[in-house]
């Protein structure tokens, strides 16, 4: 599996967050399909998927995502699925902190 960074995410804020495949596609190879999924990696949340905001969207080799709201204190882990045309299934997972919004 591979990891990328992601930045925490204050509890107030809807941000984007990237998935970069440029390492892993082929010359001439595209994304067909992208989804963008949430679960919890640590803490309590009863609905981590309500943290995706909307579709993810694709340009050339990097996905991106919104995301909203969030619990406090839970570690969310975002997993990115693409198929390309090459018809490869690729993941990429990042770790994702919602911190309050203030201190």
């Amino acid at each position: 599996m591979n990891r990328v960074q992601l930045p925490n995410k204050l509890s107030g804020e809807t941000k984007t967050v990237t998935f970069d495949f440029s390492s892993l596609l082929a010359s001439g190879e595209t994304i067909s399909t992208k989804v963008v999924a949430a679960t919890v990696y640590s803490g309590t949340d009863a609905s981590p998927s309500s943290l995706i905001s909307g579709s993810a969207t694709a340009s050339g080799a990097v996905v991106s995502q919104k995301v909203t709201a969030g619990t406090v204190g839970v570690i969310y882990e975002l997993t990115c699925t693409i198929t390309t045309s090459a018809s490869q299934t690729l993941l990429l997972v990042g770790l994702m902190a919602v911190t309050p919004s203030e201190p």
